[in-house]
């Protein structure tokens, strides 16, 4: 037999620098943002009645619980390996993704109840004027608080901050379509719209859940990258003149962290030295692409049968 090694690189330092403390921060910012919403949301429920407010005041708490949920599994995504997680702490992220796509399913269906009762039994609303105030209050806070959890995304890849930021983005549809409800709700003939826009509000809520849940739960399930990333990956090992094939190409993702594994065909003449400093330009050429992840190089001799997989890697 050839050479035939694990080289274990890029073995991160799981030290994330600026990124632990923007998500920290993002994460906070959700705390509060949601705290003020419930408060002045409860203040104009109680004032108007309106069902489409109370389905906008219950999706404020759900957003609270969740970001509460993300505040301690971001803190706990982050912490090194220990002997009982070697892999570290990552998937924290998508159980509180599995957690928030539960409570906020299960909110859309009482909503959808409420919902339901008020299109039977359509009810006049009190002081819309203030409603929509608030309404609009919501949608400035709401909007600046998405803008920063997507340049904490962009920079740090968060699955939770993303999750958070899905939720919050379409908060400001469901915004507006509380004030358009306060604005229609008490001219003749519209009565009923109040019920509709809070069946549309309770459907909106339920899609989102079931996104967040899709996404943790290929995380959990070590989902592979998307073909695209693969085949990147794929042609990155292929510029190197010395490697002359490769297979059993797996990845997969942990929270901040990424897992690359793969097999590289060299000449089998090639000496062990030789080899090792090859299989260390390719980890210093796919980690220039893949900063966060860890590598794991297989070489094997070119040449040696491998037993047929029920797949190709990049299908």
């Amino acid at each position: 037999m050839g050479s035939n090694f694990l080289v274990p690189l890029n073995i991160m330092h799981w030290d994330h620098g600026h990124k632990a403390p923007m998500m920290g921060r993002a994460a906070k910012a959700s705390v509060l943002v949601a705290s003020i919403l419930i408060v002045i949301k409860s203040i104009a429920w109680f004032m108007t009645g309106s069902i489409a407010l109370l389905g906008s005041l219950v999706d404020s708490v759900l957003d609270l619980a969740a970001s509460f949920v993300n505040f301690i599994a971001i803190r706990a995504s982050l912490e090194p390996p220990d002997s009982d997680h070697r892999f570290g702490h990552g998937k924290a992220e998508a159980i509180a993704g599995v957690v928030q796509s539960s409570i906020i399913f299960g909110s859309s269906i009482f909503i959808f109840m409420e919902s339901v009762s008020r299109l039977f039994n359509p009810q006049p609303i009190e002081a819309t004027n203030v409603g929509i105030i608030v309404s609009v209050i919501a949608i400035v806070l709401t909007f600046a608080l998405v803008l920063y959890q997507k340049h904490v995304v962009k920079q740090t890849g968060s699955v939770a901050i993303e999750a958070d930021s899905l939720h919050y983005t379409g908060d400001l549809l469901l915004n507006a379509a509380v004030i358009l409800a306060l604005f229609l709700v008490n001219v003749e003939g519209f009565a009923i719209v109040d019920g509709i826009i809070g069946v549309g509000i309770a459907g909106y809520i339920a899609w989102t859940a079931v996104g967040i849940g899709r996404s943790s739960i290929d995380m959990l399930m070590d989902k592979e990258f998307e073909k695209a990333e693969r085949e990147e990956i794929f042609n990155l090992v292929m510029g190197n003149p010395d490697v002359k094939g490769m297979h059993d190409l797996k990845t997969r993702r942990s929270g901040l962290q990424s897992f690359i594994q793969m097999h590289i065909e060299l000449d089998p003449e090639m000496k062990l030295y030789d080899a090792h400093a090859v299989a260390d330009e390719v980890e210093a050429t796919v980690g220039e692409v893949f900063g966060n992840a860890e590598i794991l190089i297989h070489t094997d001799p070119l040449g040696l049968e491998q037993p047929p997989l029920p797949h190709t890697e990049l299908e």
